[in-house]
């Protein structure tokens, strides 16, 4: 296992356990995409408003934007991982969430991962 890969495993395991903490009260006056990310571990690479080992939501929301193939690219990303485009550590594939867990996830990340 590459070092970038085991960071990433790493920073998912984080993730996880940190998700797993929110508050019900606070999950259920979010929206569902932010409810999805945070069950999925993606707030272990990703913050909202700021780079953590991968790109801030509202990063990939302002690259994408006015792009209509962006709901079908981010949810094959999220689906498959990749690596290159934001830098060499690569985003691990998350094969067992389920298509609508994913679109919640890309359309509330696309529309500036907004808190309510």
């Amino acid at each position: 296992m590459t070092r970038g890969v085991a960071f990433a495993v790493a920073m998912l395991t984080a993730g996880a356990l940190a998700g797993a903490f929110t508050s019900s009260a606070r999950a259920a006056d979010a929206p569902r995409g932010q409810i999805v990310a945070n069950s999925n571990a993606c707030m272990g690479c990703h913050a909202v408003d700021r780079k953590l080992v991968g790109p801030s939501f509202q990063q990939i929301a302002t690259k994408y934007k006015g792009d209509a193939q962006a709901p079908a690219k981010l949810s094959r990303k999220v689906k498959d991982g990749g690596s290159g485009v934001w830098g060499m550590i690569p985003m691990p594939a998350h094969q067992s969430m389920s298509d609508a867990d994913i679109r919640s996830v890309v359309d509330w990340v696309l529309a500036g991962a907004p808190s309510k």
